[in-house]
C-alpha cells in the first residue's frame, strides 16, 4: 500500500510540475525514503530534511525555538512550521511534515502513537492529528509513513 501511495504521488506531482520536500522527525526519513524507492522519482522529489532533534527542527528549517518551548515539538504549530519551512528553504511547490510519538517514551499529554502532520504550498498550510494509539514504534512508523503520503496526495489533488 505504501508503494501505491508513493507512485500516486509522484505521478499526480509529475502532471502538476509540482516538486516535493519532507521534514521527518518521528519517521526519520520513511517518507523520502519510500519515494525514492520508485525509480524515476528525482525528477519529483526534491530533497529530505530529517529533522530529529529540535535543534534540527531550528537549524535546518526554521523552526522557532521559542515556538517548540511554549508547544512542545509534537505539536499542530510546529508540524505546520517545519512544514512551511522545508518549503521555504527548499524552495518546492509541496513540503510536507510529520512530528509525533512513535514510542515509548510518552506522557499522558502526548501519548504513544500521536503523530501531528503539514502539508504547505502556495496556497496555504494544512495540518492534521492522528493518533495511532500504543501500536508499538514500528507500526507507528509505517502508519505515519502512509498518513504523511496520503495528506500529499490530498495536497497535490486540491485546487490551486
Amino acid at each position: 500500500m505504501t508503494e501505491d501511495l508513493a507512485t500516486r504521488v509522484l505521478a499526480t506531482a509529475r502532471v502538476r510540475g509540482w516538486h516535493i520536500a519532507t521534514a521527518e522527525s518521528c519517521t526519520g526519513g520513511m517518507v523520502g525514503a519510500a519515494l525514492t524507492e520508485i525509480a524515476g522519482s528525482s525528477d519529483v522529489f526534491d530533497r529530505g530534511y530529517v529533522t530529529y532533534s529540535n535543534a534540527a527542527k531550528t537549524e535546518m528549517i526554521g523552526v522557532p525555538p521559542e515556538l517548540i518551548a511554549r508547544h512542545g515539538a509534537v505539536s499542530e504549530e510546529v508540524a505546520r512550521a517545519m512544514a512551511e519551512g522545508a518549503r521555504a528553504a527548499s524552495g518546492v511547490e509541496l513540503a510536507i511534515a510529520i512530528t509525533g510519538v512513535a514510542g515509548p517514551g510518552a506522557s499522558e499529554a502526548k501519548p504513544e502513537g500521536l503523530v501531528w502532520f503539514a502539508a504547505a504550498t502556495a496556497a496555504g498550510t494544512d495540518a492534521e492529528r492522528h493518533d495511532f494509539g500504543p501500536l508499538g514504534r514500528a507500526r507507528v512508523r509505517f502508519e505515519s509513513t502512509r498518513a504523511a503520503l496520503a495528506l500529499a496526495l490530498r495536497a497535490l489533488l486540491a485546487p490551486v
